[in-house]
């Protein structure tokens, strides 16, 4: 794989070279160095070029740097890069200001003994005022009885020393809107306050109305002011349009896809991908640091056996749409395969997790999903489902079988239920016969600690039912459970464990909880028919011994008949039947 320099993947995206600019930063930055070297101005000078996050300032203030590098002995004015954010929270900003500009002059052959020992006495000036200072909002020079007046002078001295000095100070400071509103506000009164020096320009690159809402939370004077009263020229950096978007995305996939085998790529196949899913995220430059930052760290484990351009479309929806990834991941059989389910199943599965998705990002996903998953075709567009598994296994699609556990090889695996797993599962609970099956397959995947994924599914249930179940729907799910609860609960491995519980206990609170929510007339005719229909003895043995230690609890303390699920002679006939059934069953075993 092609290396990629630290600074094409960093956090904030910045280039250095201006021959790399694909956003059109590097005019500006080339026209601002020559102003900059030749501008005339009586005092210090403060230039702002405001942006938002995403919108290059970091990029900008390298280009500017590099053409000022650029100029002519004579005109190279000397540079003092100087970052708070890396001070911010550790040292007093203020402090760090002067030695940061003290040790840069420090190795300028250039620049006078006497401006070297005034900086260096000034540092230390500052150095010994105490941290409290920067809390108090005064300026260095009304500080501290024995140290204010020596500041003061010393910063005269050092003014007219500046005054004389030939050679121009640029200083660029950048990352302002990241710290916290005590440090901006030290920052900026550093520019107000002390060093307003003959000779100096600082440029600033900051998010304005970050910077303009921390200092209005001060209260003394609105932001927009403030910073008026500091800055002499200011400029505002438009945001990428998304031409220049596309162009830095699709160079920064080249450095990473570079030496990837051509035959695997297929440009009409990047095209559909691209323009119909991808190309919906690609809205800043956030969003290409991100998306780029991780195919970095996850292509090279898999590169030359997954297709490129799936494995671009599958990271982004792991980097945009973690629901969506965290879905395909856990149902797989609704994305490849032989499609060995119905029509309407699949359509209650898709349907229950696009409908947790944003309005307009649903269509931009389902077209990406159905160019990955061939499949999705005959969901979602009635279409003839395509035969071509021998040819998805060669280009080696994320749609092949085979293929498709490898693309999710830098996934943390996990044996829960995912959210959008259970809701899904929910959404069948109209039809008692898909629901029970869906039950089945639950009990019969194991997780890794020994237990089935109807276990999860059952206690997870609590977060759920009064949101996701009809009432109309009860009936039909308990009779399922009673129905099917034996095959529930075969696959269920006993546990050790003496405080374990079965899952005829779980499946029990289960039902409970949703009968709970009909009225006692209901609640009996719904579980007469469930215990005189169902299966699973155990189920129903448990569901009345439930039954009886409830009237049994409240009897014996409050005798509050409104809290038992069904009233005394209603029970009375349920453990009729149940024994009778139980009865049943005994003399055939026999």
């Amino acid at each position: 794989m092609a290396q990629i320099e630290i600074d094409d993947i960093s956090t904030d995206s910045s280039l250095v070279d201006p021959e790399k600019d694909l956003l059109g930063h590097a005019s500006f930055a080339k026209y601002l160095a020559d102003s900059i070297c030749k501008m005339t101005f009586p005092e210090g000078f403060v230039i702002a070029v405001y942006g938002s996050w995403s919108s290059g300032k970091s990029t900008l203030l390298n280009f500017l740097v590099h053409y000022l590098k650029q100029k002519p002995d004579e005109e190279q004015p000397i540079i003092v890069p100087f970052n708070p954010w890396l001070f911010s929270g550790h040292q007093d900003i203020t402090r760090s200001f002067f030695e940061q500009l003290q040790n840069v002059l420090s190795k300028q052959g250039s620049v006078s003994k006497g401006l070297k020992e005034r900086i260096a006495d000034f540092a230390k000036i500052i150095s010994e005022i105490p941290l409290p200072y920067a809390q108090t909002g005064r300026a260095v020079a009304t500080l501290f009885d024995d140290k204010e007046k020596e500041a003061s002078e010393l910063k005269e001295e050092v003014e007219d020393t500046l005054a004389q000095q030939q050679q121009r100070i640029v200083v660029t400071i950048d990352d302002i809107d990241r710290l916290p509103a005590n440090d901006i506000r030290q920052l900026l009164r550093i520019f107000k306050a002390i060093p307003n020096f003959s000779n100096v320009v600082y440029v600033l690159v900051f998010d304005k109305e970050v910077v303009i809402k921390t200092i209005a939370e001060s209260k003394e004077i609105s932001g927009k002011a403030y910073l008026e009263k500091i800055i002499q020229v200011d400029f505002e950096l438009p945001l990428p349009d998304k031409t220049s978007l596309r162009r830095l995305f699709f160079e920064k996939l080249n450095g990473i896809f570079a030496d990837t085998e051509k035959q695997l790529f297929d440009p009409i196949h990047w095209d559909n991908i691209y323009f119909q899913g991808i190309d919906h995220f690609i809205i800043n430059l956030r969003n290409i640091v991100h998306l780029t930052e991780t195919l970095t760290v996850t292509y090279p484990a898999v590169k030359g056996e997954v297709n490129p351009v799936d494995f671009i479309a599958i990271e982004s929806l792991r980097v945009f749409c973690p629901m969506v990834y965290d879905t395909i991941i856990h149902n797989p059989h609704a994305f490849v395969g032989e499609v060995n389910t119905s029509i309407d199943e699949l359509k209650n599965l898709h349907n229950a997790w696009i409908a947790q998705l944003r309005d307009e990002d649903k269509q931009p996903i389902k077209n990406l999903l159905m160019h990955l998953f061939p499949q999705l075709k005959f969901v979602w567009g009635n279409s003839n489902l395509d035969e071509e598994q021998l040819k998805w296994r060669e280009q080696l699609r994320v749609c092949s079988l085979e293929i498709f556990p490898i693309y999710f090889r830098l996934t943390f695996s996990t044996s829960e239920l995912s959210n959008t797993q259970i809701k899904a599962i929910l959404a069948l609970a109209e039809d008692a016969d898909k629901f029970g099956e869906h039950l089945i397959k639950l009990a019969n995947q194991k997780r890794q600690d020994g237990t089935t994924q109807l276990r999860t599914f059952i206690e997870e249930f609590e977060k759920y039912s009064e949101q996701e179940i009809p009432l109309n729907c009860i009936p039909s799910i308990v009779l399922t459970l009673f129905d099917a609860g034996e095959e529930l609960l075969c696959a269920e491995e006993k546990s050790q464990s003496l405080f374990n519980l079965g899952n005829e206990v779980r499946i029990s609170r289960f039902i409970l909880r949703l009968l709970r929510r009909l009225e006692e007339p209901v609640r009996f005719e719904v579980l007469k028919k469930a215990i005189t229909q169902g299966k699973a003895l155990a189920i129903i043995n448990q569901e009345i011994a439930t039954l009886k230690e409830q009237q049994s609890q409240y009897a014996d303390t409050f005798n509050l008949e409104e809290e038992w699920l069904v009233n005394a002679q209603h029970l009375k006939e349920l453990e009729e039947i149940a024994t009778e059934r139980q009865e049943s069953t005994d003399i055939n075993d026999k």
